[in-house]
């Protein structure tokens, strides 16, 4: 799922180098980030950063990793050829780290919790402010009445996956020939549903790039359960985002509303 709503670090960007520093690592962040820089060097090198030096015990951590060539994909517009190097990325990150390696992960923070534990726990004594519209007002009931009976839903053996966990558009550099991926601090042992639904559900991609959900997982060979799964976790991610966007009182935009709508097409879907 995406992050909190404020920023866990701050960036150092050097010629051909970055620092990044952490401002928030209770989740352990910092130690992800490098062990997903140090996996992704080994096993899909050029698809990510080069580590190069850390300091995961000071406070605050810092990684130290090689600067990419690209420009983020958010502020673009998305092409079906930024899309297509966009899936051989996800696929590449997805493939790269063997089975064996894998299986001795932590598991991505989200899926650790489980997503209906979290849910329920961001959403626990929460009602829309009084000023909020009737459409978000309605979507939320009718996602805390689907979250009352969800229940996860158990994994395809077939699709576990090394994923990043996190869709932010701006995660996504392309340098003109294909996509890099940047920020891993969520990264982990993943599933391949729930990854393709975060990004999906990403308000940096169907809202504000208006990325099209059905061209961009048909990218994907998705088994009748993994579909499945992937739509219970859209359901999740897209509950995740109406909350994050009622809690955000400045944001004057349609964007709650739009949200709201998409979260209602879902649960119908």
């Amino acid at each position: 799922m995406p992050g909190p709503a404020f920023a866990t670090h701050s960036l150092i960007v050097g010629e051909d180098q970055v620092i990044k520093r952490f401002r928030s690592w209770d989740r352990g962040e910092h130690r992800r980030e490098w062990r997903a820089l140090t996996l992704l060097a080994r096993y899909a090198p050029g698809l990510a950063p080069e580590p190069l030096s850390a300091d995961l015990d000071s406070a605050p951590p810092h990684v130290r990793m090689s600067r990419v060539a690209g420009r983020p994909l958010s502020g673009q517009a998305v092409t079906p050829a930024h899309l297509d190097a966009v899936a051989a990325a996800v696929t590449r990150l997805h493939a790269a780290v063997p089975a064996g390696v894998l299986a001795g992960l932590v598991p991505q923070p989200w899926l650790a919790a489980g997503a209906v534990n979290r849910m329920r726990s961001l959403s626990a004594g929460r009602r829309p402010a009084a000023d909020a519209d009737e459409l978000s007002r309605a979507a939320f009931d009718a996602a805390a009445r689907w979250l009352a009976g969800a229940a996860d839903p158990g994994p395809d053996p077939r699709s576990p996956v090394f994923g990043q966990g996190d869709g932010n558009l701006a995660n996504y550099l392309w340098d003109g020939e294909q996509i890099r991926l940047v920020d891993f601090e969520d990264s982990g042992r993943s599933d391949l549903a729930f990854e393709l639904a975060v990004f999906a559900e990403h308000v940096s991609v169907w809202h504000d790039a208006e990325i099209e959900t059905g061209p961009l997982l048909a990218r994907f060979e998705l088994t009748a359960a993994e579909a499945a799964r992937v739509l219970f976790f859209r359901r999740a991610a897209a509950f995740y985002w109406l909350l994050r966007l009622l809690d955000n009182r400045d944001d004057r935009r349609d964007t709650p509303r739009r949200q709201a709508g998409r979260l209602l097409a879902l649960l119908d879907g």
